[in-house]
């Protein structure tokens, strides 16, 4: 995309570089992607339209408030909310946080996330983790 850009504008391509508005080409799109994902905000959108250059940044879909609108229980908002400070979480880090329901029950919860397009799945049985979607 930037490549399409400097050879449609040049000149201010040129300009652009040597008054220091950028530093090099592709740098400030891995720059904004780093910093939304330090700040566990989802990764923004780049786009070419309308003969220009969009941006689109997305909030943190998973407040508290957003996780209660869209149904879940007290346990599955707690195992989303371990999830955006650790990466991921298994059963038995469920387990840790809460241990006044069944393993069973925790199991359910986890799958109702994913049922929900919440959380992803990844490996087998006993070593499954989960993370969030996007």
């Amino acid at each position: 995309m930037s490549d399409n850009f400097q050879n449609r504008c040049p000149l201010f391509s040129r300009f652009s570089i040597k008054a220091g508005l950028i530093e090099a080409w592709g740098r400030g799109t891995i720059k904004i992607t780093d910093e939304c994902n330090n700040a566990g905000l989802p990764e923004p959108e780049f786009k070419e339209e309308f003969g220009g250059f969009a941006v689109y940044f997305f909030k943190d879909i998973y407040t508290e408030d957003i996780l209660k609108k869209t149904g879940l229980n007290e346990r599955q908002i707690i195992a989303v909310k371990y999830i955006k400070k650790h990466g991921s979480i298994n059963l038995s880090d469920l387990k840790k946080l809460i241990q006044s329901v069944t393993e069973k029950t925790l199991y359910r919860d986890l799958q109702g996330l994913v049922n929900k397009e919440i959380l992803i799945e990844i490996g087998e049985k006993k070593g499954r983790n989960y993370k969030l979607l996007r």
